[in-house]
This record gives C-alpha cells, sequence and structure tokens, in this order.
C-alpha cells in the first residue's frame, strides 16, 4: 500500500534504504522494485526531453506521480543511494515498450514488472535514449 503523505512516503523510502543496504545485491533490487511498484500508476508524467528538468528524488516522491519513467527513476535514485558496489553500472534505458532498469551489466532489469527482477535477457530491444547512475547521482542536490 502507498503512503498517503510526502512524510510518509520520505519515512519509508528511508528504510527501504536502510534495508537494502543491509542485504546482498540481488536481494535489494528485489526491495527496491517491488518497493517502486507500490506508486501509483499514471500513464504520463515524465519525459525523456525534459531529463534536465527532471524532479530530484525527494520533488519526485512530493509530487506522488507516477509513469514507467518516474518509477524507474525512482529506482535509480535509490540505488544511487546506496553502496552497493555492484550496482553502479546501473542505466534507466527508453526500449520500445518500456523504461528498464539495468544493473549488473544487465545482468538484472528492474522496473519490468512488481515481482520480477529478471536475470534472463528480455530479448532485443533498441534503446531510444539512455542516463547511468552517474548522470543521476548529479540530480541529487
Amino acid at each position: 500500500m502507498w503512503l498517503p503523505t510526502f512524510a510518509q512516503r520520505l519515512d519509508s523510502w528511508s528504510q527501504l534504504r536502510a534495508q537494502a543496504a543491509q542485504v546482498d545485491s540481488e536481494s535489494a533490487l528485489h526491495l527496491i522494485n517491488a518497493w517502486w511498484f507500490c506508486a501509483p500508476w499514471r500513464a504520463y508524467h515524465l519525459h525523456w526531453d525534459d531529463q534536465p528538468t527532471w524532479p530530484d528524488p525527494w520533488q519526485l516522491l512530493s509530487d506522488n506521480m507516477y509513469c514507467g519513467l518516474a518509477r524507474g527513476l525512482g529506482i535509480m535514485y535509490t540505488i544511487a543511494m546506496l553502496d552497493h558496489s555492484e550496482m553502479q553500472d546501473s542505466h534507466l534505458v527508453d526500449t520500445d515498450s518500456d523504461n528498464l532498469v539495468l544493473v549488473a551489466q544487465k545482468k538484472y532489469i528492474l522496473n519490468w514488472g512488481p515481482e520480477q527482477v529478471l536475470n534472463i535477457s528480455p530479448g532485443p530491444y533498441k534503446v531510444h535514449h539512455s542516463v547511468s547512475l552517474q548522470e543521476i547521482k548529479q540530480q541529487i542536490k
């Protein structure tokens, strides 16, 4: 269940990061993906063309609107604030049908489904846009 107030969401997100920091990378990725899939979905909120003005993590939680791109961005912000070395090559990519988060040299794929962190190839896909974890870290002020 998604929390109704910004303060509650912020606290829950902090707890998520603390919990993810205490487990192995694969378990952390499952926790992160599941948490963000509880967010209320909205067809359109963010767009790749507006990347320079994407909200920081706190504004994202405050706005409380989560299209597939916003959810992927939230996943990336969460990963960016963890100290899991295996996740430092993460990328948020715009494919033909989804905004996916690729982790550990594409070993794991997040933002695919609520209970799914894929560790198999989803088949061929074309990347239209991509942003690295290092670029995402620049959004965190």
